[in-house]
């Protein structure tokens, strides 16, 4: 046998054998991710029907999942975290049948679609994953990038998905998207939009409908610029409520609010105390308004800070309008 061909055979053994070890990782990674995402759901189970059987109501639950989250990270290690374990939970909530969890996907990918309340947008995502395959990196840059509500407003889903440059519709739209979708935007059905669009589209709505509930709000400013540190900053809407005599604040975060961004908004209830507040002005109050919360990392985020900053949640789906008006007068009145 010549030389070469001993060479040829070498190296052909060689990725042959490259082949079996990495068919037999990929199956054991996947039974592994299998079997935790299993685990997960089940250790959801087991909390939500301890609380049941103990009637346990919602704010000695919160203590109780810190409870258990610390006793299984003595055990188990940093898997059971609060957030972790607050997640598990909704896990269960979320998905009632075990056998509706899929393979393909890993626990981080559904960490990042239980903060989907709509089940209809999360339904979309979670097939988009699978279908195309999706990391958690490009499930975030989807979300983030808002396919699902640019796709429910317009009619050319096909050119919406390929300026998302990546996913594909499944075979029925009308099987994933209402048509009452975004219809509290007003968005034409045949207009392609893109992220910045749909932000200012809200915006729209936010100071239109904030000004119709009249009882007291004066509108201010629409990206009023506060100037500190030779730095510019834009507050998205500021009104001031006259009867309750104090400036309200709102910021939109599309699709979910940040760290920095409580830290950000309580610079700006600072400076309106400070700089715009009269002596007979109450505090000002500010908003946040996400459409996805993850409320273990506010609650962190907002330790000791400012009572009068909220972050509440909206809906781009109906009933809206109302519920979204009714939130704004909830935090006002409390």
């Amino acid at each position: 046998m010549h030389e070469l061909e001993k060479q040829n055979d070498y190296s052909q053994l060689i990725e042959n054998i490259g082949i079996v070890v990495t068919t037999a990782r990929k199956k054991a990674y996947k039974a592994i991710n299998s079997e935790l995402i299993k685990s997960y759901w089940i250790t959801g189970k087991y909390i939500i029907e301890y609380e049941q059987k103990g009637k346990i109501k919602a704010e000695y639950g919160k203590k109780l999942l810190l409870q258990i989250s610390k006793d299984l990270q003595i055990r188990y290690g940093k898997g059971f975290s609060k957030s972790n374990v607050f997640m598990m939970r909704l896990f269960y909530l979320k998905y009632q049948s075990i056998e509706l969890l899929s393979d393909s996907l890993s626990w981080s990918h559904y960490y990042e679609l239980l903060k989907i309340d709509d089940s209809l947008e999360r339904g979309f995502y979670e097939k988009q994953s699978i279908n195309e395959k999706w990391s958690i990196r490009e499930l975030r840059r989807q979300k983030s990038t808002s396919l699902f509500l640019r796709i429910a407003g317009t009619k050319d889903k096909k050119g919406v998905l390929e300026l998302s440059k990546k996913g594909q519709l499944i075979e029925k739209s009308s099987d994933i998207i209402k048509t009452q979708v975004l219809d509290f935007l007003g968005l034409p059905q045949d207009h392609s939009y893109t992220e910045s669009d749909l932000e200012q589209k809200i915006i729209d709505n936010l100071q239109r409908f904030l000004l119709e509930l009249g009882k007291g709000f004066a509108f201010v400013g629409r990206q009023y610029r506060i100037t500190l540190n030779n730095r510019h900053f834009f507050v998205d809407l500021v009104f001031y409520h006259i009867k309750l005599k104090r400036y309200v604040l709102i910021d939109l975060k599309l699709p979910d609010v940040k760290h920095h961004d409580i830290g950000q908004m309580n610079m700006y209830l600072g400076y309106f105390a400070k700089e715009e507040s009269e002596e007979t002005d109450n505090k000002p109050i500010g908003i946040l308004l996400t459409r996805e919360k993850d409320e273990v990392m506010i609650e962190y985020a907002m330790y000791d800070m400012n009572s009068n900053l909220f972050v509440s949640k909206y809906q781009l789906y109906l009933p809206n309008r109302d519920e979204l008006k009714q939130r704004v007068e909830d935090i006002l009145n409390e």
